[in-house]
């Protein structure tokens, strides 16, 4: 798989165009002319005066080339001054659809709506309505997630006939502009139905043939498409052939839920895909309970499939802990912001923390601290990234924030006095550098 920020298809083409641009002679003249990796200035950074973690004692952060070092800072290192305050890890949101979003425009007056067809049908009004395209009103969304903390993102894009690529090629645009500050996994993502609504099955083949997209999603095969066995051939059979991965929706809360899973993992097994596929929401797995919940667990762990919740109630958000303890990738995700399904959403992954804390009914500072674990390691996990613990090696992505210590950050809530991408600052005081 490409790195997140970058595109198979943008990969090929720059290879094709530079192969067709450059002779023989003028490409070995092009080769000798770059410079070896020892050769290349290193890109240096001590952040002084942070506390990693919320630690007592003051220390200088030293960044080289985008990661924590513990050598001397080079010679000519910038210094940026972080005056006492803490440093936390920067945090993952693990499923968002930003191509639905209204965010940052005129407000959007919802209608009643019943059942996941009347809410994609107004999906459509709003597409329509919307004098923003998709790629500025992505961009708009996903630069704000950027100044509140949010070190990557998977991004969900409707894929169906109504829009056709538009979703996916906004957000790949959006996912461009942000290529310094954020790191962006694209699902396609068939919110109308893979098989009941017709056109959609291409349209996902021609995203993954294009390489426009890292991952290809479903839903609720059962109940919204009345084709378990027809989705799930078809999308796990596309990630396979293109060699990307799965991400699918499931909304369900009954033995349809449960028997979708096991549809899931039983081609994950077949196709050699473990690892590669994540199941979001799973509203059906805080309903089972006991040796049903462990054995559940227990082969999804062995299959290495990775699930999101965006703890949307207590009734419903994952049983993390449970699914943690079997070795269970779990994530934390906004979903939609400011869409036509709901009014609400800010794409900031401390407020889901805070969320997912007050859901769950949370008091103890262990628990609190979870929470944001869950926001930061858990959503690194999902997507495959590098744990940000500030050790050596580590990911220079991370926030700096005035606070005594974790568990009231959750609480509270702070500004976000300046966010590090890549050992780089790349947001102040709320504002993209």
């Amino acid at each position: 798989m490409t790195p997140p920020h970058l595109s198979r298809r943008g990969v090929l083409a720059g290879a094709a165009s530079l192969g067709a641009a450059l002779t023989p002679t003028t490409a070995q003249a092009a080769q000798a002319a770059e410079p070896r990796p020892h050769d290349r200035p290193k890109k240096a950074v001590v952040f002084r005066n942070v506390r990693p973690f919320a630690a007592r004692d003051a220390v200088d952060l030293t960044v080289v080339d985008g990661v924590i070092s513990d050598g001397p800072a080079p010679k000519g290192a910038k210094v940026v001054y972080g005056d006492g305050r803490i440093a936390l890890p920067a945090l993952v949101d693990a499923h968002i659809h930003p191509d639905k979003t209204s965010f940052g425009g005129d407000w959007v007056s919802r209608k009643p709506a019943s059942g996941i067809a009347e809410y994609c049908a107004q999906d459509v009004e709003l597409f329509r309505s919307q004098k923003r395209p998709v790629g500025e009103r992505a961009y708009g969304l996903m630069a704000h997630a950027v100044t509140r903390g949010t070190r990557a993102m998977r991004a969900h894009a409707d894929v169906a006939p109504a829009y056709g690529l538009a979703g996916l090629e906004g957000v790949a645009e959006a996912r461009e502009r942000l290529a310094d500050a954020l790191d962006v996994q694209i699902v396609a993502f068939p919110q109308h139905g893979v098989v009941r609504t017709p056109g959609t099955a291409k349209l996902l083949e021609d995203a993954a043939r294009a390489g426009l997209v890292d991952m290809i999603g479903g839903i609720d095969p059962i109940s919204f498409d009345n084709a378990l066995d027809e989705q799930l051939d078809l999308v796990f059979d596309l990630a396979d052939r293109y060699g990307v991965g799965v991400d699918i929706h499931l909304h369900d809360r009954d033995e349809k839920g449960t028997k979708v899973l096991r549809g899931i993992i039983e081609r994950t097994r077949a196709l050699s895909l473990r690892g590669k596929v994540t199941v979001s929401h799973v509203f059906c797995l805080p309903f089972l309970k006991g040796a049903e919940l462990d054995t559940m667990a227990s082969d999804l762990a062995d299959m290495d499939i990775a699930l999101t919740t965006v703890s949307p109630n207590e009734s419903l958000v994952l049983p993390i802990g449970k699914l943690r303890e079997h070795g269970v990738r779990v994530g934390l995700g906004s979903d939609g912001v400011r869409d036509s399904w709901s009014p609400f959403g800010n794409a900031d992954m401390l407020h889901r923390a805070h969320i997912l804390g007050w859901v769950t009914d949370v008091r103890l500072d262990e628990e609190l601290t979870d929470c944001y674990t869950v926001g930061t390691d858990g959503g690194a996990d999902v997507m495959g990234l590098p744990r940000v613990d500030f050790t050596p090696g580590s990911p220079a992505d991370f926030v700096l924030l005035r606070g005594e210590c974790v568990p009231q950050v959750v609480v509270d809530m702070p500004q976000r006095d300046m966010v590090v991408h890549g050992g780089q600052v790349v947001a102040r005081a709320g504002e993209l550098v």
